[in-house]
């Protein structure tokens, strides 16, 4: 019997886990009318290392050689999954909508199919080349609005764009986070990764406060950042990287199908967003090519 549960359980947290991630969304959309969006992103990584530390500090200082040895990748994960992957949805969330957040950070995976067969030589098929056409056609049609003008012009939301790049962001975290072994468990790497990535936000949040907008530490403050802190961060990312060790990267890429769709709803439900022709042609697309990138052969 426990054999049964303990198989049916990763499966279970690959339907949860978007919905969690999916909030992330909601920071951006919501969060950022308090919180000028750097600093809402580090701040938010600075209150998972806070959460995190407590539990995890002594496996880090009895593995400091290890630390020693693994700490520029660390920092690189740092900077993608949470400087990158935490800045640009905030950044996205001022002139974009939660639908076009949604559906265009489901590309991610036609980036890490490009980077795993740049950097580790994997084979890209046919098939899989034909995938990687279609997400970016629906990708580029969600960009445009569906509208060849604007795509004749390059005159595109400025916040689909920052979206763009965290879709890329998390593909190098997602390859690089399998590819690179370590000698930490789960939870001492991740609060690595959260206190790396928080190190690379804070010259760019210090900027922001000084420079563009400063940051009012008042209730809606602790609200978004606490809020991001602990379900879009410590729950998404722990159970992203649970479902991934225990079902494999091919299978986990399933939960940007239903990333899209969490997102969809929390923007129809909380922002009263519509959904327009060129989001389901974008998302049609973008799902097509998802199942043919995970396509061997031909």
């Amino acid at each position: 019997m426990e054999k049964k549960e303990l198989s049916i359980l990763p499966f279970l947290l690959l339907l949860v886990q978007p919905a969690f991630m999916a909030s992330n969304l909601v920071v951006g959309r919501g969060g950022v009318e308090y919180v000028p969006p750097i600093s809402l992103a580090f701040w938010r990584w600075f209150f998972v290392v806070l959460l995190l530390l407590p539990f995890t500090y002594q496996k880090i200082f009895k593995n400091i050689e290890a630390l020693k040895k693994e700490w520029r990748q660390l920092f690189f994960l740092g900077f993608m999954g949470c400087g990158i992957c935490g800045a640009f949805p905030f950044m996205a969330g001022v002139t974009t909508t939660v639908a076009n957040m949604g559906i265009i950070y489901t590309s991610s995976p036609i980036f890490i199919i490009l980077i795993s067969a740049f950097f580790f030589k994997e084979h890209l098929s046919l098939i899989q080349f034909l995938g990687l056409v279609f997400c970016f056609t629906g990708v580029i049609s969600i960009i445009a609005k569906g509208d060849l003008t604007l795509l004749i012009s390059l005159k595109f939301t400025s916040g689909d764009l920052w979206m763009l790049g965290a879709a890329i962001g998390w593909a190098l975290y997602s390859v690089f986070l399998l590819n690179w072994k370590s000698k930490f468990s789960l939870f001492p790497r991740f609060a690595m990764i959260a206190f790396f990535g928080t190190l690379s936000l804070l010259p760019f949040s210090l900027i922001e406060n000084y420079f563009f907008k400063p940051v009012i530490f008042n209730e809606a403050f602790y609200f978004w950042t606490i809020f991001a802190a602990i379900f879009p961060g410590i729950i998404a990312f722990s159970l992203y990287a649970k479902v991934q060790k225990d079902l494999g990267a091919s299978i986990t890429s399933f939960t940007l199908y239903l990333f899209t769709v969490y997102g969809a709803i929390y923007g129809i439900v909380l922002f009263e967003e519509m959904l327009k022709n060129y989001h389901y042609l974008g998302a049609i697309l973008v799902f097509a090519g998802m199942f043919f990138v995970r396509k061997k052969n031909i």
